[in-house]
């Protein structure tokens, strides 16, 4: 097969439906937004109905989208294009694959989470009307198709996670958006200039201008031209996952946002820039990506590395998560750029299993900060006795992130091991460390936070179990983290074949420099799966 003849296939249609499915996906959370904005401030109620009743049609849409989409393929379904800019090649272009399906669905549904769990009890309506704009600009981002919509989708997040932090976020609240804000919105200027120069050279050759990655991975692109614009586009990617040293951040961004705020960034947003690197650096940049990959490997290590070891002397839980979630991005980036269908697979597969079990955690340490006001694990200690659903039920987490087998962690991180021993068999040896280290800090807390003593200034307060109202919040994370874990088949049977089809169009744009050996088998997953 002619590296012209894969470049094809990754821009191959399938399941085109009459019902523009993505769209409207994209536009339900708007128009949500647009009668969230009519409502009076007061219908406090009302305002709150709408941004519930919006993110339900929302996953109701998304499980429409998973029903449509035909497992087996690699290529993008689903698609509808609109021409907007016509003279320049811009175009409402939407599609999805096995790489973006779940992301949707994840994103789908902790943004329902989030306004169901979301306690804000001032200026509701604004906090809706954020909420349901940053959840539009997500799904957007990864559904499109066009670069430059897929940009305006990506730079349109910071501005509703800046208001929320600011709007309703914790002491050092100013401080922590300003600093999101000015990491995120560097890293995507430089974006900007890497796509606009990429559409330039493609004209260039080709005499067409057009921002649709799927004539886009045609570029030809020389050494130094390649390297240089896939920097470009990770700078914005390493910002937003955040990849070590690119963090920052996002411990004080994640310790001072509201729970919502702490769930979406860590949950979903993140994963625009693990999304964005196997989508557009691989795909756009395959020999750059080579050339590179023993690079963004050792940040990729250095991250697991360097979470796990400052999460566990965190003496602040919610800052001890935000670590624990740098170390879970470092697997992700180890995974894409190790270059194997397992790795990427299991890459695609850890950033869902990453949302749902930071999502969890959040939630659960937010719940303990309602009832104790401090989210300090040295004033925390005891609550088994008082609180065993929640006990129970932040073990199981807690086991998950560590990556114990029959709970999802262990799938994805199984797959990223496994796959990057093929090709960088040294980067996954010292990643393991990672592991081990994650078993420590986590059930440290754990037993500092529900088995270790009892304050005497504490006793005397009360401490309630898990409500109904925060179970059903909890218990869609819980199911989906045990079911993936005992029968991960069904979601890696629809992502392997869009992994494998990028990762052949990359070896046959790279070859000879990836070994043949990091070709999965068609069975590789179906054992994992077993």
């Amino acid at each position: 097969m002619s590296a012209h003849a894969v470049a094809v296939g990754l821009g191959a249609v399938a399941g085109q439906r009459a019902f523009p499915f993505l769209t409207a996906l994209v536009l339900t959370p708007v128009g949500a937004a647009l009668v969230a904005l009519v409502l009076p401030r007061r219908a406090v109620w009302a305002i709150r109905a709408v941004g519930v009743a919006g993110a339900l049609a929302v996953l109701g849409i998304a499980a429409a989208v998973l029903d449509e989409f035909r497992a087996g393929f690699g290529g993008y379904q689903m698609v509808s294009v609109h021409p907007w800019v016509g003279s320049l090649g811009i175009s409402w272009s939407l599609g999805i694959d096995g790489i973006s399906l779940f992301l949707v669905l994840l994103s789908a549904l902790l943004f329902l989470l989030a306004l169901a769990g979301a306690g804000e009890r001032t200026n509701v309506k604004s906090f809706t009307i954020w909420i349901l704009l940053l959840e539009a600009a997500c799904l957007g981002s990864f559904c499109s198709l066009d670069v430059l919509l897929f940009f305006l989708f990506f730079e349109t997040t910071l501005v509703p996670v800046y208001f929320i932090i600011v709007g309703w976020g914790h002491e050092k609240r100013n401080h922590a958006a300003m600093k999101f804000f000015i990491y995120t919105f560097t890293g995507s200027a430089m974006m900007l200039v890497g796509i606009v120069a990429l559409v330039s050279i493609h004209a260039g050759q080709t005499g067409v201008t057009t921002f649709d990655i799927r004539q886009l991975v045609q570029t030809h692109l020389s050494g130094t031209a390649g390297v240089l614009l896939l920097l470009a586009f990770t700078a914005a990617f390493a910002v937003k996952a955040p990849i070590f040293p690119f963090h920052t951040w996002s411990p004080d961004a994640y310790r001072e946002a509201p729970v919502a705020g702490s769930v979406l960034m860590a949950g979903v947003t993140a994963k625009l820039g693990t999304y964005g690197i196997v989508r557009f650096d691989l795909g756009l940049f395959p020999h750059a990506t080579v050339v590179l990959a023993p690079v963004f490997l050792t940040l990729g290590v250095a991250g697991i590395v360097y979470g796990a070891i400052v999460a566990a002397v965190q003496k602040d839980l919610k800052r001890l998560v935000a670590y624990s979630s740098l170390a879970h991005i470092g697997f992700i980036v180890i995974g894409a750029f190790a270059l194997t269908g397992e790795s990427v697979s299991g890459a695609v597969l850890q950033m869902v299993n990453h949302g749902l079990i930071t999502a969890a955690l959040f939630l659960l340490v937010a719940m303990i900060y309602r009832r104790r006001q401090t989210m300090n694990v040295a004033h925390l200690g005891g609550l088994q006795r008082r609180a065993p659903v929640m006990a129970a039920t932040f073990a199981v987490v807690v086991l998950a992130s560590i990556g114990v087998p029959g709970l999802n962690g262990f799938v994805g991180e199984f797959l990223i091991l496994a796959g990057t021993f093929l090709t960088h068999r040294w980067w996954a040896v010292v990643a393991v460390a990672g592991v081990v280290l994650a078993a420590v800090y986590l059930l440290w807390a754990y037993q500092q936070i529900f088995h270790g003593p009892e304050r005497e200034s504490e006793r005397d307060k009360p401490f309630r179990d898990l409500t109904w109202r925060e179970g059903a919040v909890l218990a869609p994370l819980i199911v989906l983290i045990v079911a993936m874990g005992v029968y991960p088949r069904p979601v890696l049977d629809r992502i392997t074949p869009s992994v494998d089809q990028l990762i052949t169009h990359v070896e046959q744009v790279a070859h000879p420099n990836i070994p043949r050996v990091g070709q999965p088998e068609p069975t590789t997953h179906t054992e994992v799966a077993k």
